[in-house]
């Protein structure tokens, strides 16, 4: 049997510690900031989009371990796209929480695309089952 792909377990584990980081960040040191902005919402919301995909992560590592390799390939994919979302939704909400500065073309092109991510990371997972057998 070979060893199943270390990239979702890594993803987990940077995308977790970060994820948290950045929560307790916002919630401290630059709640003020983030409250003075009109922002703190949407810097909540980047950080609850990151750790909740990195559980997913966790889930896929989890899947890729099991040893099946009916649908390895399609998780593996999912993890890929589920970090490429991490990096450009919440990347682009943390960006956008602490400046106004940000073009408009990037507030109306990089959130969307990485919730696009998001959503075809999901996808691949939907077509990781119909691999599996049950």
């Amino acid at each position: 049997m070979s060893t199943p792909p270390r990239f979702p377990l890594l993803a987990a584990g940077l995308f977790g510690a970060t994820g948290v980081g950045l929560g307790a960040f916002g919630a401290h040191a630059l709640r003020a900031t983030l409250t003075e902005l009109g922002t703190r919402d949407r810097w909540e919301t980047a950080v609850f989009y990151q750790l909740t995909h990195t559980v997913a992560l966790l889930a896929a590592a989890a899947w890729l371990n099991a040893g099946g390799s009916a649908g390895a390939a399609r998780i593996l994919w999912a993890a890929r796209f589920w970090s490429m979302g991490i990096v450009l939704f919440s990347g682009a909400l943390y960006i956008m929480s602490l400046t106004s500065a940000s073009p408009i073309w990037f507030k109306g092109a990089v959130p969307p695309l990485g919730g696009s991510c998001f959503v075809v990371g999901w996808l691949f997972v939907f077509a990781a089952s119909l691999a599996k057998k049950a």
